[in-house]
């Protein structure tokens, strides 16, 4: 017999694929895999644009253009933004991008790091140069003199002939609270902002000298010595005998005499002003509040602004026992500790007064 042949097993379908066709299937990446890929061919061809970019804003901020060696002023006015200045800057050719300028500033976050004033740029100079000038660097400063033994209203009147200073119609301090000396100051401070230097300035030295001061002094308060410095520092322009005037002064402070300084007449009739001529008897025995011939001690304010030698005399007096002194004749004075001494002084002043009169014609 023969052997029952067995039916022929059925194949999968899979087994029907070609190979090859299975293997290009395989090949066939999945649909998250090509967005994979998309997305890190767009982020390499940013990063690649970014990085040209910014290589080329770093190469034109860094760049230093060719020229000349120039100074040039540039100014920043209180309140002037980024975008502003960067104008400016290209406007008057110190750079030649304001874009690149506001865009690396703001980049560094050195936006508010910019100063008001006037600033010297040499050129030729990049970018990162200029902005560090105009943010670390020295404004351009202007001297401004307030001589000794100026009053207040004198001092108002310096500061109108200052083409750097702006009137901001500040309140006018008091007489004698502002130290007379030169400030540089940057091109439109105000006013008031040097009005508050002088008045800081002269109460750190007041806090430096009063703590220093001999003991014993017939003088009080800090104000009396204001007080007493402004009439040293009208009596006398020479370095020199400050301490001695100021001696003086002291000396009839303590004997309970008057001080009878000229000046304090002057101020009691001009305010300070220059009366132009000699002062009458009349205006002697005038009683005003700062008339030290007719009032016992100190007068009530003041009478201009010393300067910080007239103080230090005031608080440091030289030792001596000279209780007058009147002109010499070569713009210092002679001192006495008589009345007859120094009546002859004041003899030999008139001869030289008389004498003076005549060489000018005046009789």
């Amino acid at each position: 017999m023969f052997a029952k042949k067995s039916p022929p097993t059925p194949s999968k379908p899979s087994d029907d694929i070609d190979d090859n066709l299975r293997q290009k299937i395989k090949k066939v990446p999945a649909k998250g895999t090509l967005v994979f890929i998309a997305i890190c061919g767009l982020v390499t061809f940013g990063l690649g644009l970014s990085i040209a970019a910014y290589s080329f804003v770093n190469y034109r901020y860094e760049r230093v253009p060719e020229g000349q060696a120039q100074t040039q002023i540039f100014e920043v006015k209180r309140g002037t933004g980024l975008s502003q200045i960067a104008n400016d800057l290209e406007r008057t050719e110190l750079i030649d991008s304001a874009d690149i300028f506001k865009l690396v500033t703001k980049f560094n976050g050195g936006e508010a790091n910019f100063k008001a004033g006037e600033f010297e740029i040499t050129t030729p100079i990049n970018m990162r140069g200029i902005y560090e000038t105009l943010s670390e660097g020295k404004a351009v400063l202007y001297p401004v003199t307030i001589p000794e033994g100026r009053t207040t209203a004198q001092v108002m009147n310096i500061f109108a002939n200052v083409p750097t200073l702006i009137n901001d119609n500040p309140v006018v301090p008091q007489e004698g609270t502002l130290l007379p000396e030169t400030f540089l100051t940057p091109r439109n401070m105000t006013y008031s902002q040097l009005l508050a230097q002088m008045r800081a300035d002269q109460e750190a030295v007041l806090d430096e000298l009063w703590a220093g001061r001999q003991k014993d002094l017939p003088i009080r308060t800090r104000q009396e010595a204001v007080i007493l410095a402004s009439i040293v520092e009208k009596e006398t322009g020479i370095s020199g005998e400050r301490d001695k005037v100021a001696g003086v002064f002291i000396n009839r402070l303590r004997l309970g005499m008057r001080l009878e300084s000229d000046p304090t007449i002057i101020y009691g009739l001009t305010k300070g002003e220059p009366l132009g001529r000699g002062i009458r008897r009349s205006e002697i025995d005038r009683k005003t509040d700062w008339n030290t011939y007719q009032i016992d001690g100190l007068p009530i304010t003041p009478i201009c602004n010393p300067g910080r030698e007239a103080i230090a005399a005031v608080l440091n007096p030289a030792e001596t026992e000279a209780i007058f002194f009147v002109a010499d004749g070569t713009g210092g004075h002679v001192f006495a500790k008589t009345l007859a001494e120094h009546n002859r002084n004041v003899r030999q002043w008139r001869q030289i007064e008389r004498a003076r009169k005549r060489r000018s014609g005046g009789g």
